[in-house]
């Protein structure tokens, strides 16, 4: 009986000795288990570009300082005045004395000094210019104080439920936060601006070239020197909100951007936004369905001067699939409105573009006009009447 017991309990031993290795391993791969990429920041956040589909999150929509990450904000909303046509690059900005006034990072502006609107994008996106942000704010609106409205709109059109500005620049000011969730969003609306990047991701340069003064501009993002692929975006920094960074970095048409806020340190910051990087490149890829500047069809539109209008993709649109994810299966349409009559206005919307997977919508892409049209006069429409009665090319 006793040999029989000690018997019986070897073989259980033996049983969960084997069966250890099998739950351990199974219980690594758990598929929610998440580990902290970024165990310094207060909040992060790492997003797909092109979807907006966030691979990574931590306290995402926790209401905290941005400090300069502010200009994020300042910068789009020049992107969307050049876009627009109301101010070109090499328009003149002049210098007020408040906006010379502002202390921080600054490029030094004098009251009164004038600079091309290029030179101030240069002074914001490098040297994270206080002052070069207050001067844009009062060229673009008359005052910041009107600018910064600008930019509260804007955040509430973008989806921005955390943020609140009080200036143009994210010097300390009461009631002005944002979230790191929201910081993407802005950040991945910035970049629909390819262009934006000669200023967020050029290490150095400089200002006032041709003066006996030349001014010295060095990115304050090293990423963009040292982080293959790193291309901008913005630094912040204040004692309160402490060191932050939104940062974007592009590989084989992958573009990601990460925020992280709160960080003790450059180092640490650079650090954990560098592992963020490498872990979404490391595990997802991107599957294109358009890029930059391919033809996506044409927009009929009624008593319009123009009654066809050829679209082309503003930017990329791709997919978020994990790598080694099958995308033959992945196909698309684009669905444009009905009866789109003149006049038609930049940024109008006018359809959209519907991914799928066999019969499964994964995702859709809204389309905007990039052109304004106008309404066309009685004597094109009548022309253009006769051309279709009588056939005439």
């Amino acid at each position: 009986m006793f040999t029989k017991t000690i018997k019986l309990l070897l073989c259980i031993h033996l049983l969960v000795a084997c069966s250890l290795p099998i739950a351990w391993a199974e219980e690594k791969q758990q598929p929610n288990q998440t580990v902290d990429l970024a165990p310094n920041a207060s909040s992060a956040v790492t997003m797909d570009v092109d979807t907006g589909t966030v691979i990574f999150e931590k306290n995402k929509d926790a209401k905290l300082p941005p400090a300069s990450i502010t200009k994020i904000m300042t910068m789009l909303l020049v992107m969307e005045a050049l876009d627009q046509g109301k101010i070109k690059m090499t328009d003149k900005v002049r210098t007020s004395e408040y906006a010379a006034s502002m202390g921080g990072s600054q490029i030094f502006l004098e009251p009164g000094e004038e600079m091309t609107v290029q030179d101030m994008m240069k002074g914001i996106a490098m040297a994270s210019g206080n002052d070069a942000s207050v001067a844009m704010a009062e060229k673009l609106a008359g005052s910041e104080q009107a600018f910064v409205q600008m930019m509260n709109d804007r955040a509430g059109q973008l989806g921005m439920k955390n943020t609140h500005f009080v200036n143009c620049n994210g010097l300390p000011a009461d009631n002005h936060y944002s979230s790191a969730n929201d910081i993407a969003l802005m950040s991945r609306e910035l970049l629909k601006h390819e262009e934006i990047t000669q200023f967020t991701g050029t290490y150095q340069d400089y200002l006032r070239k041709d003066t006996a003064k030349p001014f010295w501009l060095v990115n304050t993002n090293k990423l963009v020197r040292f982080y293959s692929g790193a291309d901008g975006l913005k630094t912040g920094y204040t004692s309160e909100a402490k060191f932050c960074l939104s940062a974007t970095a592009k590989r084989d048409n992958f573009r990601i951007i990460t925020v992280v806020m709160g960080e003790p340190n450059t180092k640490t910051r650079n650090a954990e936004v560098s592992n963020l990087f490498d872990y979404a490149f490391s595990q997802y890829m991107s599957y294109p369905i358009y890029k930059t500047g391919d033809s996506i069809g044409e927009l009929k539109i009624s008593k319009g001067e123009q009654s066809v209008v050829p679209l082309t993709a503003k930017h990329s649109y791709s997919m978020l699939l994990k790598k080694g994810e099958a995308g033959s299966d992945i196909r698309h349409e684009v669905q444009l409105l009905p009866d789109l009559k003149a006049p038609i206005a930049i940024g109008q919307p006018i359809g959209k573009i519907v991914v799928y997977k066999g019969d499964q919508v994964l995702s859709e892409f809204p389309l905007e006009s990039s052109i304004e049209v106008s309404k066309a006069g009685w004597w094109v429409l009548m022309k253009r009447s006769a051309k279709q009665l009588f056939f005439i090319d």
